[in-house]
């Protein structure tokens, strides 16, 4: 028997051990580990879930109890499971495993693709923040403009009751709001449904995929952070980001995304350097000569930019771009530097208890991530907000912020609408072979 330790950060670990391990005879998964993620190490993976073969579950401990784990669990393989993360990075891990005897593995899309029935249409990235959910939209007006009903599938993020997170479904604001979802979680869901395509997502991507098919026309597996797709794609698509030119090829699974990929959607290209363009598509040439490449623009909507000129703004940006992210600024900065404000005010010593902590393990600049992962640290993202010396609040969440914390300051949205620069190809072209195998199964 093989005893193997997952490491994770409440996603793709589950989804492997699910699809891998499970009902394995020969295995034995004594433990996860948690990182990236705050608030979910010091749990248990419920025998529920995990399946007969575990009365007592799977118990889940931060990621820095690894060394201690290795040493007292007689562990076999340690199973590298999370995103987001340079070579590097994965491979000082490797180094920490090997070191101490076991095997270090990653599992490759054959162990962990589900098939489907229905087509699937996966968008995928490079790095987190180059514009996944925007282009998610784009695909789903255009399967309706087909008469195709679209149904999202976003990457996982169970942060509180994993038992009662096996399955979600949301169809409106109300459902969010009685799941008391995380902000992370509203960021990436509350946008797809206000445009109509209901949005599952959980902890059990096949009992998903049940509740979908023979429903649903075609899904759309919206990926979190860079990591690969849950399902076996129909189409493949990959967004990259020429503002971190070069993170194609040096972040994991990142650049196996881009390899695998059947189109790579370069995005952002009316705010990118020339030479950054040029060096990205030359990257993208070399680890994928077949891939037709789409270009497009992250159109900037602000719903009154009149009130930015000549303020002092405080920014609140989309949390994960800015931490794991690397970005240090986003679509909040280039409105307030575009529609003239005085001054973008520092937040961060304004922050306190574990929004303070963010500002000390990222470099993420003078603007305020909108961490919301626990109730007290959506207090703290409150009283940030009212401490710092702001005129006004640019709000540039993919959510309307004042639902979820109270803002006194008066404020202005910003939101990203994907635009595709004219020209094939397109992606009402690249999606076609999904069309036509949705319009086969509905005998069309």
């Amino acid at each position: 028997m093989k005893r193997v330790v997952i490491m994770g950060a409440a996603g793709r670990d589950f989804h492997n051990f699910n699809v891998r391990y499970r009902d394995d005879p020969q295995s034995e998964v004594v433990a996860f580990t948690a990182a990236q993620i705050p608030f979910i190490a010091d749990r248990t993976y419920p025998t529920e879930l995990a399946g007969t073969r575990y009365p007592g579950g799977i118990p889940i401990y931060p990621e820095e109890d690894l060394d201690i784990l290795l040493s007292e669990r007689d562990v076999d393989s340690v199973v590298f499971a999370y995103s987001d993360v340079s070579h590097e990075y994965v491979m000082h891990k490797a180094s920490q495993v090997l070191a101490a005897g076991p095997d270090f593995e990653l599992l490759g899309p054959d162990s962990t693709m589900i098939p489907t029935t229905i087509p699937v249409i996966a968008i995928c990235a490079v790095r987190t923040g180059a514009g996944k959910s925007q282009t998610t939209r784009r695909i789903a007006h255009i399967l309706r403009e087909e008469g195709l009903r679209p149904v999202v599938v976003r990457h996982p993020m169970p942060y509180g009751d994993l038992l009662a997170e096996r399955v979600q479904r949301f169809e409106s604001i109300d459902d969010l709001d009685r799941a008391d979802v995380t902000i992370e979680e509203r960021e990436e869901y509350e946008h797809h449904i206000a445009e109509g395509t209901p949005v599952f997502v959980g902890v059990d991507y096949e009992a998903i995929l049940d509740e979908i098919e023979g429903v649903w026309d075609v899904l759309l597996f919206d990926g979190g952070n860079n990591d690969l797709p849950f399902y076996r794609p129909t189409v493949h698509i990959v967004v990259a980001d020429p503002l971190r030119a070069g993170d194609e090829a040096t972040y994991h699974p990142g650049e196996t995304n881009v390899r695998m990929a059947d189109a790579v959607l370069i995005n952002k290209v009316d705010v990118a350097k020339r030479a950054d363009l040029h060096a990205l598509e030359g990257s993208i040439r070399a680890l994928n000569a077949t891939a037709p490449i789409i270009r497009a623009a992250s159109h900037l909507e602000v719903d009154d930019p009149d009130a930015i000129s000549g303020k002092r703004v405080l920014v609140v940006e989309d949390g994960p771009t800015l931490t794991h992210g690397g970005m240090k600024y986003g679509a909040g900065v280039v409105a307030a530097r575009r529609y003239g404000a005085a001054e973008i005010v520092d937040p961060r010593p304004y922050a306190e208890g574990t929004l303070g902590e963010v500002f000390e393990r990222y470099d993420v600049g003078p603007v305020l991530p909108a961490e919301g992962y626990s109730v007290e640290q959506r207090h703290e993202l409150q009283r940030a907000i009212d401490s710092t010396p702001a005129d006004l609040v640019i709000i540039a969440t993919p959510i309307d912020l004042r639902r979820i914390v109270k803002i006194e300051k008066p404020c202005v949205r910003v939101m990203y609408r994907l635009e595709e620069i004219a020209g094939e190809p397109s992606l009402r072209s690249i999606v076609e072979p999904a069309i036509r195998a949705a319009r086969r199964q509905n005998g069309r």
